[in-house]
C-alpha cells in the first residue's frame, strides 16, 4: 500500500499522521494558532454571580468585585 504525504499549508512540513492531514497542519503550526485565537477571548468569574464570556479589554478593564463595571 502506497502512503499518503500532504505538506503543512503553513510551513510546508510532511504530515506523516491521519490526524494533521484533517487540519493541513503540522502540531507547532496548530498550536501557534490556537494561541492566537485564545489570546482573543477571556473568561471571567463575576462578583457571586457566574461567569462572563469577555471578548472586549473596555469591558474587562471596570469589572471587580466591589464596585462593577466602570466607564
Amino acid at each position: 500500500m502506497m502512503a499518503l504525504w500532504m505538506h503543512c499549508r503553513s510551513c510546508g512540513d510532511d504530515l506523516r499522521d491521519r490526524v494533521h492531514m484533517l487540519s493541513g497542519l503540522c502540531w507547532d503550526c496548530r498550536e501557534q494558532a490556537a494561541k492566537e485565537v485564545r489570546s482573543l477571548w477571556c473568561v471571567v468569574p463575576m462578583h457571586k454571580s457566574n461567569y462572563f464570556f469577555c471578548t472586549n479589554k473596555d469591558d474587562l478593564k471596570g469589572i471587580n468585585n466591589k464596585g462593577g463595571l466602570i466607564k
